[in-house]
């Protein structure tokens, strides 16, 4: 019998690590169907043109699910997402997607930015900081409803990738590059 308790205890450590993985923090094991809808015409959206075939996705709703045949309310967007291979500018630099940030106490957004579209010539301070650290930049706004490039609306850089945070308060350094890359940020809305 001793032969086989170390098999079983490694079968149940080895099952127990794949459940893991598989467990929604909600409670179900599937991922929700959240409501979306694929833009047909170039529309303003959160303050941003954004070209047809635009994937607009909004909270989970018990009513809505999946593709919708109408926009539901701004209010409830979480995601924007371009069409493949499109971009639209976001302070000089060529962006694909916002996301909204999922924690409900912080009002702000998260830009996902694409580098392999941003010419040599249109290269800022802004942009080289932006792309040291990742291609993901937290912003924190005054008004929820603009997501635009609007320097008065922009309150702070939150974040820059998980290797800068403004959580870490302590971290002069983290502080420091967030300092810098807002700074840069509110250079480029001035000119």
């Amino acid at each position: 019998m001793k032969f086989f308790k170390p098999y079983y205890s490694l079968f149940g450590l080895l099952f127990l690590t794949g459940c893991i993985g598989n467990m929604n923090p909600t409670g179900g094991n599937s991922t929700p169907n959240y409501p979306y809808f694929i833009t047909t015409e170039p529309l303003v959206v959160k303050k941003i043109l954004v070209p047809a075939g635009t994937k607009l996705s909004y909270e989970e709703s018990f009513f809505k699910k999946g593709k919708q045949d109408k926009m539901l309310s701004e209010e409830k967007l979480i995601t924007l997402e371009l069409p493949i291979n499109q971009t639209i500018d976001w302070g000089g630099v060529p962006v694909t997607s916002i996301n909204k940030f999922f924690n409900s106490e912080m009002h702000g957004f998260t830009v996902y930015a694409n580098f392999d579209k941003l010419s040599n010539d249109k290269k800022t301070k802004f942009s080289d900081l932006w792309q040291s650290c990742s291609n993901d930049l937290g912003i924190t706004v005054q008004n929820t409803d603009d997501w635009s490039f609007n320097t008065k609306n922009i309150s702070d850089v939150e974040s820059c990738s998980v290797l800068y945070q403004r959580y870490f308060k302590d971290n002069a350094d983290q502080q420091n590059f967030l300092n810098n890359i807002y700074a840069e940020l509110m250079k480029i809305g001035s000119k």
